[in-house]
């Protein structure tokens, strides 16, 4: 079932309901959503060089929000993510704001997720000095995700470490023995002592029912490889496959998830429009990266990642870019050729 197809239906019952919320981010992820794939985003006219039959193909929105698109630019962005793996075990952090600050963030989304990445990325990187722990310079890869499986405001950071970091003074490699990384409720204590704080800074006000225990989760998860593959899924395509909907009748749309705690596929029925609301609500604002790399990981410290590599005998092979997917001739399945442009058609409306 197509989400554009839904947006469609329900866009003008969307526009009253939340008339006085909805963003020009959110019009602008609808606009693109409901373009993808048709005249309104633009043609190419194709050729078959074996046969000659042309035709005009639509071409794709490219919005980060649009569950059609960029699965190009996931697949290389792990491609990417493969040339920093180390023979190490990985670990996954991840740090969950309490529901009572989702709202304000929800209001503040520059700041609050800007806040959240510094706080996080500062927490690890001092547990990582810290001698009692590893007392080494770590890396770490992070990705903002504001979803839960139901698709509710839920903003988190999970962030992949390697399991080791370097002692930047003795010039070594130091590795964390077990799998264990750094203490949840510690790193709980600091990240929240040190997130309040910033929001105070950034002038914002804060509720009086803040919970004084955050939840920090942190687990061995193997190479690494697998975590990364499962954070990349919301990347590029949105928050929901077009596939995890199942029905769209009398005015309500149903979604299916997975429910970790129980391993059960679960259902949920919402009206249309706030169907919508619940999508639309997860677009970032405009130019906000959702994903970041610090430490030894960041693309500023190239330089010392090789030569961590070179210490771990790690051999690194040259991946080769990916091509795009060609457009194949439906009659003689040959890679057509592009030979002209056509302009984006305007949407009626």
């Amino acid at each position: 079932m197509e989400l554009s197809s839904i947006v469609n239906q329900y866009h003008e019952a969307f526009i009253i309901k939340y008339a006085n919320s909805v963003l020009p981010g959110h019009l602008k992820a609808i606009n693109a959503i409901c373009s993808c794939r048709t005249p309104a985003s633009g043609e190419l006219y194709v050729q078959c060089p074996e046969c000659n039959h042309a035709e005009w193909r639509p071409l794709s929105c490219g919005h980060r929000s649009c569950p059609k698109c960029q699965n190009h630019e996931a697949t290389q962005w792990i491609d990417r993510q493969q040339e920093k793996i180390l023979p190490v075990s990985y670990f996954l952090a991840t740090f969950t704001l309490p529901y009572e600050l989702r709202s304000l963030a929800w209001r503040h989304q520059r700041i609050a997720f800007s806040i959240l990445f510094l706080c996080v990325a500062g927490t690890l990187k001092d547990f990582g000095l810290n001698p009692k722990n590893l007392g080494a310079e770590i890396g770490m890869t992070m990705v903002l995700h504001t979803h839960n499986r139901r698709l509710d405001f839920h903003p988190h950071v999970h962030a992949v470490v390697p399991g080791g970091g370097v002692d930047l003074r003795k010039r070594q490699w130091k590795k964390i023995k077990g799998k264990y990384l750094f203490n949840e409720f510690a790193m709980a204590k600091v990240f929240r002592a040190r997130f309040l704080a910033a929001l105070k800074n950034a002038g914002h006000s804060l509720p009086e029912n803040i919970p004084p225990k955050w939840v920090v989760d942190c687990k061995h998860v193997g190479n690494g490889i697998t975590a990364l593959k499962y954070l990349s899924r919301y990347l590029y395509r949105g928050v929901i496959s077009e596939k995890n909907i199942v029905s769209n009748q009398n005015g309500r749309v149903t979604f299916k998830y997975f429910e970790s705690k129980t391993g059960n596929t679960r259902y949920r029925t919402l009206k249309g429009e706030d169907f919508l609301h619940l999508i639309l609500q997860h677009v970032l604002p405009k130019g906000f990266r959702r994903v970041r790399d610090y430490g030894f990981l960041h693309g500023n410290a190239r330089k010392l990642l090789s030569l961590i590599q070179l210490i771990l005998h790690v051999f690194v092979k040259n991946i080769e870019c990916r091509l795009r997917p060609t457009f194949k001739c439906p009659r003689c399945k040959t890679p057509m050729i592009i030979v002209g442009f056509g302009r984006p058609v305007q949407r009626p409306g």
